[in-house]
């Protein structure tokens, strides 16, 4: 069963495409963790928030990506991380379209 991890912080900055040009590395980082299938990030200048939509292979590995992501973003200076984990329904999923079997 594959799970969502939702993501969201604080942030001032960068948005757009300054935000894609400077978060790329990571990007390509992120892709490599281990059970990661996929990631949606989020933004939203009007009110210095970011974040992302992730889906895992298990609740284990999302469990310890947001363990080491919170860390990073700490490391960053962000330090309030708000964050859940859900099971996916995985046949209502598949009627609305979901990108998830």
């Amino acid at each position: 069963m594959a799970y969502v991890l939702q993501v969201d912080f604080n942030m001032n900055g960068p948005f757009g495409d300054e935000m894609a040009e400077a978060f790329t590395d990571l990007a390509k980082s992120i892709k490599e963790e281990p059970g990661f299938v996929w990631k949606i990030w989020t933004e939203s200048p009007e009110t210095n928030e970011a974040g992302g939509i992730y889906i895992f292979e298990t609740k284990e590995t999302a469990e310890q990506y947001l363990d080491m992501h919170s860390k990073r973003l700490a490391g960053f200076g962000i330090s309030k991380v708000n964050a859940k984990i859900f099971a996916i329904n995985s046949k209502l999923t598949e009627i609305t379209h979901g990108p998830v079997k």
